[in-house]
C-alpha cells in the first residue's frame, strides 16, 4: 500500500477533497493511506509559532526551518521515502510523465509552502523533487499538493473500477489529447453525436477517434508553443 505524507501550516485546507470522490474510494479499498501534518504541531513555544520576517527585509513572512526539520526527520525515522517532493514556483512543471513516476512509489512526502514561502534550508536539506503546477501565483502550496495526489492515486492498480480509464486519459501518451465522448441524448436541442459513433462500425469509430485525437493533440501543442 502507498503512503503519502502532507506537511502544511494549514492542512484543515485538504480535509474536503481527500475524503471524497475517488481518493476516498483508494484509502478505503486500502490502496493508498494518506496523512497530513500540522506545521504547528511541531512549534514548540507557547504561541505556537511557524513563521518569522525574512531575513534582508521584504514583505510577507516566511515559515520557520525547526517545524519542518523535526516533522520530516521523525517521518524518516519511521520508514523511508521514495520521494520528498516540494510545492514550489521555482520546479519543473507537473506532467503526466510525473505522476506516472511518483504513482509507483511506496512512500511519499509532499510539502506545501505558504505565506511568502518556506526558509530554504528546508528545500535545499530535504527536497528531492520541485513541482510547479503552472506560471502562476496562488496563496500556499496545498492546491498543487491536492492535485499531486489525486494524479498519483488514480493510477494505483484497483482504484479505478474501469481498469483502461487511466490508461486511456488525455496526456498518458505523451500530449496526446483524447478525442471527443458523446453520451446519450443522440440528438440534443439539434446538436447530434457523430453519426459514426452511432454506426457499430468499430474499426471506423477507432480511426475517426484517432483522427480527432491527432487534430485536438496538434492544436493544443500550437496553443501551449510546444512545436
Amino acid at each position: 500500500m502507498m503512503r503519502i505524507d502532507i506537511i502544511s501550516a494549514v492542512p484543515d485546507l485538504m480535509l474536503s477533497p481527500l475524503n471524497n470522490s475517488i481518493v476516498k474510494r483508494a484509502q478505503k479499498k486500502g490502496k493508498v493511506e494518506i496523512r497530513l501534518h500540522n506545521l504547528r504541531d511541531y512549534a514548540h513555544d507557547k504561541h505556537k509559532q511557524i513563521d518569522d520576517k525574512p531575513f534582508g527585509g521584504g514583505p510577507g513572512m516566511l515559515l520557520k526551518p525547526e517545524p519542518f526539520f523535526e516533522c520530516i526527520e521523525k517521518l524518516q525515522s519511521e520508514r523511508r521515502y521514495d520521494h520528498i517532493i516540494f510545492t514550489t514556483p521555482g520546479g519543473k512543471i507537473y506532467n503526466q510523465k510525473m505522476a506516472n513516476k511518483f504513482s509507483l512509489a511506496e512512500n511519499i512526502i509532499i510539502v506545501a509552502g505558504h505565506y511568502k514561502g518556506i526558509d530554504d534550508r528546508v528545500r535545499r536539506h530535504f527536497a528531492t523533487d520541485e513541482i510547479s503546477i503552472g506560471n502562476f501565483v496562488l496563496s500556499g502550496g496545498e492546491l498543487p499538493a491536492l492535485i499531486i495526489v489525486d494524479s498519483i492515486v488514480r493510477l494505483i492498480p484497483g482504484v479505478l473500477n474501469d481498469s483502461e480509464s487511466a490508461l486511456k486519459d488525455s496526456l498518458m501518451d505523451d500530449y496526446k489529447i483524447e478525442a471527443p465522448n458523446f453520451t446519450r441524448p443522440a440528438d440534443f436541442r439539434g446538436m447530434k453525436v457523430p453519426e459514426v459513433l452511432l454506426s457499430g462500425n468499430f474499426k471506423e469509430i477507432e480511426k475517426w477517434k484517432e483522427e480527432q485525437s491527432q487534430i485536438l493533440t496538434e492544436n493544443w501543442k500550437k496553443i501551449n508553443r510546444l512545436e
